[in-house]
């Protein structure tokens, strides 16, 4: 492993590989251009036809001072309660949308998430890996 990057375990990993898989699969047939509750619907549809346990709209609330407060943050895919996929259908990914994943990830106490912006020409220009440390 070379050194800064941190340890996802096969688990984890398989399920990453499966949620990219799918998200190759989803933007082959509806390419670009559509709202991002389409990709979310469809592509939580194809993990469950490939056995896989995905949560949508997931509420995560945010724990300060002792107190649980729900202001309103949902993820918008948990896969098999592992990964976080959060879905954009934006012109380019912004610093501003790497962190709130990274924020989503930290709150939801999560190793792994991916960004997915299903407005790219090609997909693989629109996945972006990140993980909490």
């Amino acid at each position: 492993m070379a050194p800064g990057l941190a340890h996802i375990d096969a688990a984890t990993d398989r399920v990453a590989a499966a949620v990219v898989d799918a998200a190759y699969t989803v933007h082959r047939e509806l390419g670009p251009g559509l709202l991002e509750h389409v990709y979310e619907v469809c592509l939580a549809h194809e993990l469950t036809k490939r056995g896989f346990r995905v949560e949508r709209q997931v509420e995560l609330p945010v724990s300060y001072d002792g107190i649980r407060f729900e202001v309103g943050f949902k993820l918008d895919l948990l896969v098999d309660d592992r990964v976080i996929v959060e879905l954009k259908t934006v012109e380019k990914i912004l610093p501003v949308h790497q962190a709130q994943l990274l924020t989503y990830l930290k709150l939801a106490d999560k190793r792994l998430g991916l960004l997915i912006n299903f407005n790219s020409a090609l997909i693989k220009d629109g996945i972006k890996r990140m993980v909490q440390r």
